[in-house]
């Protein structure tokens, strides 16, 4: 291939008079000139900035979107124990069910828009928000008989019946937030895609100091019970939508990816399903398999308990998780953004940064989680019988943090590359051929309860973080260049 070819390659295929796509860091590394240790340095300086101008916002907002889902866990366990017990049945086994689908089918826009943008397609980038916005509402329309017949699910599945009974109730007051799910995740890959997150970041927080307010005042005010949280659950995340919505139509920012609504929207949607359903699959198996263990904790013995601990330990995981998930993000952005833009040296280089810097934030967390280990359920309930059985499960909490610093960022560098269907394959042989039947053994035939189930599912993620290293640092960046240029975009593009 001659230079003018190469240069044909990476020129945008439609030219813009200004670009987005900052190509400061493939710059820099190709520069042979500079000396090794310069190079690194200078990339190193401007993959931070671009990574903590990304991740922070992203980290900021999922954590406070989780935060809300905790803060209901919280005030239902100041309810009673058993509120406490329903409300984490109820969500493990329902709400993180949805979240975990529609995140996944909307992590489809993730590609589609990151890599378009980086390759001066900005008009399809409103048109992928649509698209994705459709197919995920009528996904809803399916799941919410899910939530309906929710206590008779969870009888079959042999929860105590009290537990199942408070459970359908909490689960009843989730059916709007279904939707909202259905809404939101699109708006947000769409934004991250564009490098937008901080207003996101602003919405989150006044959102949940309005869902903490409520909240109080529902329980500590007016004495309402489960319902009621799960009702103010849902208006909150409501709130985030219609403010993000507003957002995209007022900002100058969105005047060149929305464009208004397109028939387009309506067009190739089988397609798009059918890309949206891959990435659902590689993040829900991972988003139900921690739901999972939460599950089989209410067949052990003394359940209450159980339940109580393992949802304690699940919410301080997964706010430790939801850091992770920004990173994700800001892993998928730019590793999509750069792709799409002809720099396969950025994307390897930024591969490496984010998942470095995740892993250093995440043994930083696992040291703090060990240090309070005796402590951190009373924020939960003021049971000592909790708080010592969350301290006996802290090291399991810890090496899961661990990991939850290194495999999501993986997942976001696959989710970057089009990589979904291969990772999906991955996940189930990983968590649910070797993780749950391995917990399963040790948690119910050799009597290790909680601490079973969970080493099984440490083991599951353990060996899917070992093939997701082995296959990154095997990946050839210039052949993933050549691959979007010559299948994807056009795949894409002709949705």
């Amino acid at each position: 291939m001659n230079s003018e070819s190469l240069e044909n390659l990476h020129r945008p295929l439609i030219e813009s008079s200004k670009s987005f796509v900052d190509y400061r860091l493939e710059t820099v590394l190709t520069d042979r000139e500079l000396p090794y240790f310069r190079r690194i340095y200078l990339a190193m300086m401007i993959e931070m900035k671009f990574l903590f101008h990304l991740a922070a916002p992203a980290i900021f907002v999922y954590v406070i979107n989780n935060g809300m889902s905790i803060l209901t866990r919280i005030f239902a366990g100041h309810v009673g124990s058993f509120e406490l017990a329903a409300a984490s049945l109820g969500n493990s086994g329902f709400n993180m069910f949805t979240y975990g689908l529609l995140l996944g089918m909307g992590s489809a826009v993730e590609t589609l828009c990151g890599q378009a943008h980086g390759a001066h397609r900005y008009e399809m980038l409103g048109v992928y928000l649509q698209r994705s916005t459709v197919v995920l509402i009528l996904t809803c329309l399916p799941m919410s008989f899910l939530f309906l017949f929710s206590n008779p699910i969870l009888t079959a599945l042999g929860e105590p019946e009290q537990v199942a009974t408070l459970a359908s109730v909490f689960v009843y007051g989730m059916i709007p937030v279904i939707f909202a799910y259905a809404v939101n995740f699109p708006i947000q890959k769409f934004l991250q895609s564009q490098s937008i997150v901080t207003p996101s970041a602003y919405i989150s927080a006044a959102t949940l100091v309005i869902h903490l307010i409520l909240s109080w005042i529902a329980v500590y005010r007016l004495g309402y019970g489960l319902l009621a949280l799960s009702l103010i659950h849902s208006f909150s995340w409501w709130i985030i939508v219609v403010a993000q919505i507003v957002y995209i139509k007022m900002s100058p920012r969105c005047r060149r990816t929305w464009e208004g609504f397109s028939w387009k929207a309506f067009e190739g949607l089988w397609d798009f399903f059918r890309l949206s359903a891959a990435s659902a699959v590689m993040l829900c198996l991972e988003s139900w398999y921690s739901q999972i263990l939460v599950l089989l904790a209410g067949l052990l013995k003394n359940p209450e308990l159980a339940l109580d601990s393992l949802a304690i330990c699940m919410s301080i995981s997964a706010i430790s998780f939801m850091v992770s998930v920004g990173f994700n993000a800001a892993a998928s952005v730019r590793v999509s953004n750069e792709l799409g833009a002809g720099n396969p040296r950025a994307a390897a280089f930024s591969t490496v940064v984010t998942t470095g810097v995740s892993f250093l934030l995440s043994v930083f967390e696992a040291i703090v989680v060990l240090s309070w280990r005796h402590v951190i359920s009373y924020a939960f309930t003021d049971s000592p019988a909790v708080a010592e059985a969350v301290a006996d499960l802290s090291p399991f909490l810890a090496i899961t943090i661990v990991l939850n610093g290194i495999q999501p960022v993986l997942s976001g560098v696959a989710v970057g590359c089009g990589w979904q269907a291969f990772v999906a394959y991955v996940n189930i042989g990983c968590y649910y051929v070797v993780g749950i039947p391995v917990g399963f053994v040790l948690g119910f035939t050799y009597d290790m309860g909680a601490k079973g189930i969970w080493t099984g599912m440490i083991g599951g993620t353990l060996m899917q973080t070992i093939i997701l290293v082995i296959v990154t640092l095997r990946t050839d960046w210039d052949k993933e260049v050549n691959y979007f240029y010559f299948f994807n975009l056009g795949a894409f593009l002709g949705l």
